[in-house]
């Protein structure tokens, strides 16, 4: 006979198997996961597509490409307009140093008088001393013509000249004017480099100005020139001056540092331009002769003029206008009635000269000079100092209590001298 079978006698042992094979299938789970496997997946409960996985690892390597983009535009930062102007315009700018012959008296006496010194010439003592001076230049054209300032090689008897890479050559000069400040001097070379003479008449007030020079002359073992930075403080500065003097008219005002050595370097624009020779500054005091942030360039255009004529006759050529004039004092001011003593009159005109040919007349009250209003005949004398042979002059001037507009072209002096 047989046992009856009891459901529930197999029950424990199944639940066993059961609990065993979960265990099993989470300890595989677990060493598959630790391997870096994966097992077969549907789409990710994040909602990632493939696409955005793709993305998330590239952006891995993102830190790397940001440094080196970074170090980039910091570089190219740091080189900027004005870096680059001064990389076009520094290698044409030189050092020039002069030799004077200056000729002093050791002991000065009574023997000092013409008289004297006719029948005791044997008393007269002086010595010659060799004095240098120091400046700056800059080369306009690649064949080696150079411009400066004309206080920079006045009296010299020896212009040498030291390019940026330190070859010395010995300058001539080609000519100069005193009374704009200004002097073209050449070396021998061809190629050389050159710097880009600007437009002075379209400044902005406020923009970048870089000066450039040698203000340490041969005090430093180096040719390289001093770069100072500021910008262009004002513009058409006069400053007055008297009959034979320097005539210093709209001028370019500038806080970039200039010091002595520096006179006959470029000022320059952030385009690499030349726009200004730098030429004299305002010092703190006397025993303060650095730069206190005021100083003033020559416009380019004025120089531009002058080396035109230079290099066209090589010359500046002497002209004339016939008429001679004079201040209008009080006396003169009664006499003609006038209401002031404005203005400069004509106290002489040459015969078959240009300002007959104009149409002046001796009395004549000359009152503007190019749109400019004349306070004396100073103002008339420095309007003309920055004339050359074939400019037109505009002038008004009050005649008989009338006003009248006269051109007066400028011609070639042939007067007999």
């Amino acid at each position: 006979m047989s046992e009856p079978v009891h459901p529930g006698r197999y029950r424990f042992p199944a639940t066993l198997i059961g609990i065993a094979a979960v265990v099993v299938l989470f300890v595989l789970a677990l060493i598959i996961i630790n391997r870096g496997g994966s097992a077969p997946q549907t789409q990710p409960s994040s909602g990632m597509s493939a696409a955005s996985l793709e993305t998330t690892g590239a952006d891995r390597t993102a830190p790397g490409l940001e440094s080196g983009r970074s170090q980039d535009e910091v570089s190219n930062s740091r080189r900027n307009a004005i870096v680059r102007a001064i990389e076009q315009v520094e290698p044409a700018v030189v050092g020039i140093t002069i030799t004077q012959i200056v000729r002093t008296q050791v002991h000065p006496s009574i023997f000092d008088d013409p008289v004297f010194r006719q029948f005791f010439p044997e008393f007269r003592r002086e010595y010659q001393r060799k004095v240098y001076g120091l400046g700056s230049g800059l080369i306009f054209r690649e064949e080696g013509y150079i411009l400066t300032n004309e206080h920079v090689i006045v009296n010299a008897q020896e212009i040498m000249v030291t390019l940026t890479n330190g070859e010395q050559m010995k300058g001539t000069l080609i000519g100069s004017d005193p009374r704009l400040d200004l002097a073209v001097i050449k070396i021998d070379g061809d190629h050389l480099p050159y710097a880009l003479l600007g437009n002075s008449d379209d400044l902005i007030i406020g923009e970048w100005a870089i000066a450039i020079g040698n203000p340490f002359g041969f005090v430093l073992d180096k040719s390289k020139p001093t770069v100072t930075v500021g910008v262009i403080s004002a513009l058409k500065r006069d400053f007055e001056s008297r009959q034979g003097e320097r005539i210093y008219k709209d001028m370019i005002q500038t806080d970039a540092a200039i010091n002595q050595g520096n006179s006959g370097g470029p000022l320059v624009n952030s385009n690499g331009e030349v726009i200004g020779i730098n030429t004299f500054i305002f010092t703190g005091g006397q025993y303060s002769e650095g730069s206190i942030g005021i100083g003033f360039a020559i416009p380019v255009n004025k120089a531009k003029r002058l080396t035109e004529e230079l290099l066209q006759y090589g010359r500046l050529r002497d002209f004339w206008t016939g008429i001679s004039i004079q201040n209008v004092d009080r006396f003169i001011a009664q006499s003609l009635d006038l209401e002031s003593t404005d203005g400069a009159i004509v106290s002489q005109v040459e015969r078959n000269s240009p300002g007959e040919d104009a149409g002046f007349r001796v009395g004549d009250i000359i009152v503007q000079v190019n749109g400019e209003k004349v306070k004396n005949a100073d103002d008339v004398i420095a309007s003309f100092a920055e004339g050359q042979v074939g400019d037109i002059y505009r002038l008004k001037v009050q005649r008989k209590g009338k006003e009248r507009d006269i051109q007066l072209a400028l011609k070639e002096s042939s007067r007999p001298e």
